[in-house]
């Protein structure tokens, strides 16, 4: 009895230990593919970071109409020269435009990667709370998770949002 106990163990070792490097190389292959292939379309040049500061100022442009370093500063929680830094950086990238002391307007492409974050983001807490997770929690996943999927999962979980309020009887309508 010793001797197959000894052999599961061994067996059972082996098994751990291909399921690990298995996880490795999944994790070293996503993270090349992603350096190799830019991520998405808009992923190109863009870094989570850069797409936060993104969402925030469209959201602060959809909600007040402009945005200022100060108010990003305040909502991201960051020091005011991190975010020159950062708008500076986005500017000269060409999804802002910023004058110093003047303001700053998301440029067409600014616009396209902080809506496309948005969608995400709506999707995600969409999702998490029909599966019964709390409307904060939802929201603090849905920032975590936004930035790391394919379009092909983006496009299968709207599909599969669609059909559960079709078999619900409720709107098919995202935002």
């Amino acid at each position: 009895m010793g001797e197959y106990t000894s052999l599961f163990r061994e067996l059972d070792d082996k098994l751990i230990a291909k399921s690990n490097n298995n996880r490795l190389e999944s994790i070293r292959d996503a993270h090349n593919n992603e350096r190799r292939e830019g991520k998405e379309e808009h992923r190109i040049d863009t870094t989570d970071a850069m797409e936060d500061y993104l969402e925030v100022i469209y959201e602060l442009i959809q909600k007040k109409g402009y945005a200022t370093t100060v108010d990003i500063a305040d909502y991201l929680h960051v020091s005011s020269p991190s975010v020159t830094k950062m708008v500076k950086r986005l500017d000269k990238m060409g999804y802002l435009v910023y004058e110093k002391y003047r303001g700053l307007q998301l440029t067409s492409d600014g616009i396209s990667v902080a809506k496309n974050i948005h969608k995400r983001h709506d999707l995600l807490v969409e999702f998490l709370k029909m599966i019964g997770i709390d409307e904060d929690i939802a929201n603090r996943d849905a920032e975590g998770i936004e930035h790391h999927l394919h379009s092909q999962t983006i496009e299968k979980l709207e599909e599969f949002i669609k059909n559960a309020k079709k078999r619900n009887g409720r709107s098919t309508t995202t935002k």
